[in-house]
């Protein structure tokens, strides 16, 4: 990004009078504006940094952007800033108006995996047939809360069976919640926008905070998101959106890229700004992305250019089958750094699904090609990881919660839902830790004896093991781990015993985390500075995880959103991968094509696609068809290979010419 602003992004900064739609295309600079427009807000303007909030969609994208405010606005003015994703700034919101809500202090949040466990714990009676209908259930949930829909109202709206099961189970599951003092992940959002609908006073004093308000990746906004951000910057309307329509990838979680168009009819004196020049890719990348992107309908028009010259055309490559496709895309990646000196993380390889990067493995680790997945999962994301910690924090913390629900019933000691939501209500009527609950005497009036001594037999083991990790935290710990027969459960529960030992073996790997972490630190470390420090260690790694290590980068297309890279593959051109074959289905071709957009514009210098002629599918090898979107690209722009009736004699001339200089420089090594 250049360092001076050029003239449209100027205009974009120094607008403050009224709302402001800034339409950024692909790699042109806005994190830069938002940036720039915070140190312009506080530095020029006058406005307090407590009084801005910018919002952003991913952890590192708001950590990212703090980081860059702070280098233009130093010391004290940047206090108070918040820079942060929409769920936190929810979370901050519930945080403190708790009361209002109806939640006691220091409420838990359900992540997915919580989440789910509950869904299938209320769920049991309709499972007969397998998992599965649980996560249509909890995707339906999903979308029913980002639509600000209620439970009362999916139950009047439910048009078959399906939608009155998974609205029965929705009534259960928020009440459920309710009674745990805990929110879901979509909650963070919907309660915000719920009280502020209900309780003008408290919508009144947060438009009283926020004086200016700046949000990126405008186009993913689902409904709610939409709706918060009208809500806080109210009639005043001080605020500066920023989103690509063409960038929407996100209609499956909800994202409404028609929410640009909707500022035009709520906020009729909205400014737009576009930026167009990019400071990414070579003119021909970005002719291409122009070129397929204009088969979408616009509510408006852009068009991306650059200074940066004509570059390389774009290689079409027709392999023989998925197996040739990989190996291809390994040597020519071999081959091409070996030849011009470049980096491994120069080098990304897209695909639209998951399971095209095991053949991709294969063939880099044969060719001692060091590479990362993006996206794959952390070690203390592993449900197994996050059960042990769960037992840990509940032993140097039994107020917490959270933990005390994710594993009083795992394994299984026969306390359901409804033991446990009579427990959280009890609790919460007594302001107390569900921990602390089951050890009052109360207790019995509201619950079966039979469960309450379950409870309690549970509580009373884990307060035995907290007397002896005081004394002896390393016995305390592995008791834990073998008294629970976490270990029997597993297998029980796990499809092969290898899973289930893979898996025992990450909680020895973790309790000897805890062991070094305590043979590390002086005689005052405790436990809990132990296990604090292991979730610190678990955020940091994700830090470092994110930064650059010298590696080929494998990512979806969806994962690839945001960054960029000087050499790009995109593998797997064919319909049914690409538009991948549920949108076929679903005619929900112009998402896939603005996802190819996304992969074209990743590239900086060079884009090469790939495309087996055959692909094994459920143990047949069935011919393919090229993906649509070719036939969409500036043909004057690409080169065909592997496939001679597209190619020019030119080109095949050109192509083995080439090929014979590099053998002659061979020669001459």
């Amino acid at each position: 990004m250049a360092h001076r602003l050029n003239d449209r992004q100027d205009e974009a900064v120094k607008y403050v009078s009224g709302p402001l739609l800034v339409l950024a295309g692909a790699g042109s600079g806005k994190t830069s504006v938002i940036t720039t427009k915070i140190a312009y807000l506080i530095q020029e303007c006058g406005l307090k940094a407590r009084n801005i909030v910018a919002v952003t969609f991913t952890n590192k994208a708001a950590r990212e952007m703090k980081e860059r405010v702070g280098k233009l606005v130093q010391g004290k003015a940047s206090h108070g800033l918040t820079v942060s994703t929409f769920h936190n700034l929810g979370m901050n919101i519930i945080r403190k108006e708790y009361k209002a809500l109806g939640f006691k202090p220091g409420f838990s949040i359900f992540d997915q995996q919580d989440a789910r466990a509950l869904l299938v714990e209320l769920m049991h009676k309709q499972l007969s047939d397998g998992e599965d209908s649980v996560d249509v259930v909890q995707h339906m949930i999903s979308n029913w809360k980002n639509d600000l829909v209620l439970p009362q109202q999916a139950l009047d709206r439910a048009r078959n069976e399906e939608e009155m099961l998974a609205a029965r189970v929705y009534v259960n599951y928020n009440r459920t919640l309710k009674a745990f003092n805990a929110v879901d992940f979509d909650d963070l959002i919907l309660l915000p926008v719920q009280m502020f609908r209900e309780h003008q006073e408290i919508l009144q004093k947060w438009q009283n905070k926020i004086h200016y308000m700046l949000v990126d990746e405008y186009q993913d906004t689902n409904s709610s998101q939409y709706l918060m951000v009208k809500q806080l910057v109210g009639d005043r309307a001080m605020f500066t959106v920023v989103g690509d329509d063409d960038q929407s990838i996100y209609a499956w979680r909800g994202a409404r890229p028609e929410n640009l168009g909707l500022l035009n009819q709520d906020f009729p004196g909205l400014k737009l700004v576009k930026l167009e020049q990019n400071y990414r890719s070579t003119s021909r990348i970005l002719k291409a992305a122009n070129v397929l992107i204009a088969n979408n309908p616009h509510v408006f028009e852009k068009t991306l250019w650059s200074d940066m010259g004509m570059g390389d055309e774009i290689r079409v490559v027709r392999c023989r089958n998925e197996d040739s496709e990989s190996e291809r895309v390994a040597t020519e990646i071999l081959t091409h750094r070996l030849k011009h000196d470049t980096s491994w993380k120069d080098y990304a390889i897209l695909y639209r699904g998951n399971f095209q990067s095991r053949l991709l493995e294969m063939k880099l680790q044969e060719h001692q090609i060091p590479y990362h997945i993006n996206g794959g999962t952390s070690f203390f994301a592993r449900a197994e990881v996050k059960d042990m910690m769960a037992y840990l924090r509940l032993l140097v913390n039994p107020d917490d919660d959270n933990a005390f629900l994710r594993i009083v019933n795992v394994p299984r000691r026969e306390i359901g839902a409804s033991t446990l939501e009579k427990l959280g209500t009890y609790a919460g009527q007594r302001h107390i830790s569900l921990y602390q609950a089951c050890h009052e005497m109360g207790l019995e009036e509201v619950m079966d004896a039979r469960y309450v001594d379950k409870l309690r037999r549970f509580t009373k083991w884990m307060d035995d093991l907290a007397r002896i990790s005081d004394s002896e935290p390393m016995k305390g710990v592995r008791l834990l781990v073998t008294e629970s027969d976490y270990e029997n459960w597993l297998y029980q529960n796990c499809s092969s015993d290898i899973i289930a030992e893979k898996r025992m073996g990450n909680i020895e790997f973790l309790v000897g985390s805890i062991q070094q972490s305590l043979e590390r630190g002086d005689e005052d470390t405790t436990l809990e500075d132990a296990i604090t420090r292991l979730i610190l260690r678990d955020m940091m790694d994700r830090q470092e995880e994110e930064e650059d290590h010298d590696k080929v980068q494998l990512l979806t297309l969806h994962a690839s959103k945001g960054l960029e890279y000087p050499h790009v593959f995109m593998i797997g051109m064919e319909e049914e991968l690409l538009p991948h074959r549920t949108s076929i289905e679903e005619d929900n071709i112009e998402e896939e094509r603005r996802l190819t957009y996304v992969g074209i514009t990743r590239a900086r210098q060079r884009l090469v696609m790939t495309l087996a002629a055959s692909r094994r599918q459920f143990g047949e090898t069935l011919d393919t068809t090229p993906s649509r979107f070719l036939d969409e690209l500036p043909q004057e722009d690409l080169v065909y290979e592997g496939w001679e009736q597209r190619s020019t004699p030119e080109q095949r001339h050109a192509r083995g010419q080439e090929a014979l200089d590099d053998i002659l420089r061979g020669l001459d090594l």
